[in-house]
């Protein structure tokens, strides 16, 4: 694990100013192959257009935006809290874009993301937790390690970023 990575939540004016760097990772992540929304080639408007949404839904309280920063500061990682919820799911939250730089992979980031997830899910009176990721992939066994339980697989769920059709497995952790 990288002890030189710092992992924190971000405000709604940091979450603001954030959007460049958040732009990086997501651009590199897709062009990485990573199925999160995104098709290639991502255009860096598209990726900038979606980190605004997402510091708009900071600062209404619709989400938690957590950033992993490296020794010089800079965004390697995040990951989002989707707290806002029908009303009759008040304890329920969605995870969203867990994303790593290419650069920074393999170092216990995304595990690290995801504790504090919890702690800031719990932190949110939020008791129930859903993901889903790509059926196969490397985050399958890092959600799984970190304590989810798999919910299922639903064949043809969404496209890769080249195109192709992928599976999705949905997880579930209760906490």
């Amino acid at each position: 694990m990288n002890e030189a990575v710092t992992v924190r939540r971000l405000g709604a004016r940091e979450a603001f100013d954030a959007v460049e760097a958040l732009a990086d990772v997501l651009v590199d992540c897709v062009e990485g192959g990573a199925s999160v929304s995104f098709m290639l080639p991502l255009a860096r408007d598209k990726a900038l257009a979606f980190w605004r949404g997402v510091a708009e839904g900071v600062a209404r309280g619709e989400r938690a935006l957590l950033v992993a920063e490296d020794a010089e500061g800079r965004i390697v990682g995040t990951v989002q809290l989707v707290t806002a919820m029908p009303d009759n799911q008040p304890h329920r939250a969605d995870v969203a874009k867990m994303l790593v730089h290419r650069r920074a992979r393999r170092a216990g980031i995304a595990r690290r993301l995801m504790a504090e997830l919890d702690e800031v899910a719990k932190e949110e009176g939020k008791s129930v937790l859903v993901l889903d990721t790509v059926t196969g992939g490397d985050a399958e066994r890092l959600y799984e390690r970190a304590g989810w339980q798999r919910a299922g697989v639903v064949p043809k769920f969404a496209l890769m970023p080249g195109g192709e059709l992928c599976a999705t497995t949905f997880f579930y952790k209760h906490l």
